[in-house]
This record gives C-alpha cells, structure tokens and sequence, in this order.
C-alpha cells in the first residue's frame, strides 16, 4: 500500500504543477469579470475545503463556518476601516478571532454527534449573525462595513488574483499534510467508529476539537482575505445561507476528495452567474441540478470520476 502510494506521489505532484500553471496563465486570455470570478471559486473553494476537514474526514457536518468564515471578514474590515490599522494586521487578527470563535464552538460541539452537531453549530451560527444584524455601533447592523482596503501591493486585479491562486495552493497543501497526518488518520477513525476509537485509549473530543479548530482556522483565512476581496461585509456574511451554500460546494465536488471543494465551488459560482442572467427564476434551475447531482453522483463529481476510472481500469 505505502509503496502504491508512492508511485502515485509524483504523478499527483505534476497534475498540481500543470493546474497551478494554467491557472498562473489564465488572467492573461480572461476579461476582469472573469478573473473576479476565478478569484471568488478559490477563496470559497478554500472555505469548502476548510468544512470538508469535518464533513470528510471527521463524519461531523458543520452549519456553523458561515459564522466563522464571516466573522474573520467583519474583523479585516473592523481594524482597517474604523481601528485604523494596517490590513495586514487586520488579517492576522481576523484569523486569529476566527479561530478563537472555532475553539468556542468545538468546546460547546464535540461532544455531540450526528443531527445534534449540525443543530448545535446551526444555533451558534444563528448567535453569530444576531450579534452581528444588533452590535450596530462596531459590525453596522444591516448596513454592514465597507472600505477599500486592499494593500497597494496588490491592488490590480491580476495581481490580487496571482496572490489568492498562490494562497489557494499552500492552504490545499497544509490541509492535505493535516488529513494524511497520524492526527488525519485518527480522525477518519473516529469518523469510522468513534467508540472503536475510544476503546483503543484515544481521547475522540480532544482530537474532534483539535480538528474543528484547525478547520475554522482555514475558514478564517479564506475569510480574511474575502474582506479584501468584497470589500464589504454584512450579516448576510455570517447568515446560515452562507454555511450550506459552502457545505453544497463540498458535496458537489465530492466529500473527503478536498480539490472537490475547488470543483464545487467553481460549479455553483459559474451556475449562479451564468443561470441568474437568463431567468428570474435560477433558485429554481440551481435546486433542479444540485438534485439530479445528489441522484446520479451522490459521491460528488471527483468521487464519481475517481469510481468510474476505478470500474474503467478493473475492466481493463
């Protein structure tokens, strides 16, 4: 097994070279809109990956990295447009409350399992966007916060999105080196059988919190760089809303594949804009094709790809 795994390392190394390298190249043959949009499926894409570390890979599914992933957003914007401070402070900062916030949840969640997860960390997201729709003298209330933040260095659009492509890449190889960890390994048997696992002598809620903290890490840093991205924020940021569409984009691309997240973001990103400009009514068309999705490839369309080269090669 370690020694397939090997002989696959190198290969999978040079399809991540060639996709960087197409998409270092890409702001070179697209129109703006276009680059904003390539730029908008990484940073979700890294929230996806960010709630496919639980979904995938501890069996636990999260409705509350909205409220995370927003909350480090309201902080980049809190610090430089009313604080006064550097953007680069208010991106360490931003991460920094958002993975506060993640210990918070995972302290109050771990314990729980199943439907009583995703109900828990629904009710602490719903407690994020309350206090951030009420605090109007720090978050602005419906109004939200606008600025243009983003540091001069990357200030044109092509490089601000050369700089979240490079991002996009050293979070998908930290959290890749996180899962394929001994400490990976351990989660995917809790998510096997968290009782097997305690019966061996593993403490489960101290490695579930763990992981949920490093998870709303990551969620942290795609949110503190959206801040630079939108340059806005509002409660809609941390709205139960954003958690399932970022939860969608996983199961699109397929849960516990991780580049799935990239492959879901992209298709419900692209689908939202493309189907929203022909009709009035593209919630409908969107909820239409997530459903034949859910039926013909449940696994996710890079976990249907992967099972059709499987069928594909046993054949042959």
């Amino acid at each position: 097994m370690s020694g397939l795994s090997r002989s696959k390392s190198p290969m999978g190394a040079l399809v991540g070279v060639a996709i960087l390298a197409v998409g270092a190249i890409l702001p070179f043959f697209l129109s703006r809109y276009q680059i904003g949009l390539a730029t908008q499926i990484m940073i979700f894409g890294m929230l996806a990956m960010s709630i496919d570390i639980l979904v995938g890979f501890t069996g636990r599914t999260s409705l509350g990295h909205g409220a995370i992933f927003g909350a480090s957003t309201y902080v980049v914007l809190y610090c430089v447009t009313q604080a006064g401070l550097s953007p680069y402070l208010g991106v360490v900062l931003g991460i920094a409350t958002a993975t506060a916030l993640a210990a918070i949840f995972a302290l109050l969640a771990v314990r729980t399992n199943g439907v009583y997860f995703l109900l828990l960390t629904l009710a602490l997201g719903m407690i994020v966007w309350g206090i951030c729709l009420r605090w109007t003298q720090v978050t602005g209330g419906e109004n939200g916060l606008r600025g243009d933040i983003r540091p001069k260095a990357l200030a044109d659009y092509k490089d601000f999105y050369w700089f979240i492509l490079a991002l996009a890449a050293l979070v998908t190889f930290g959290i890749r080196r996180f899962v394929q960890s001994p400490f990976g390994l351990t989660l995917r048997g809790i998510r096997d059988s968290d009782s097997r696992m305690r019966s061996l002598g593993y403490n489960v809620p101290l490695h579930l919190f763990i992981g949920f903290t490093m998870s709303g890490f990551f969620a942290g840093v795609a949110g503190a760089f959206y801040a630079f991205f939108n340059n806005f924020v509002s409660p809609s940021t941390v709205a139960l809303t954003q958690s399932v569409e970022s939860l969608l984009m996983a199961i699109i691309g397929g849960v516990g594949t991780l580049y799935g997240s990239f492959i879901g973001a992209s298709a419900l990103i692209a689908l939202q804009n493309l189907v929203s400009s022909h009709t009035e009514r593209w919630q409908s068309v969107l909820g239409i094709t997530f459903t034949l999705i859910m039926i013909f490839a449940p696994e996710g369309i890079v976990g249907k790809f992967r099972a059709l080269r499987a069928k594909y090669a046993s054949k042959h």
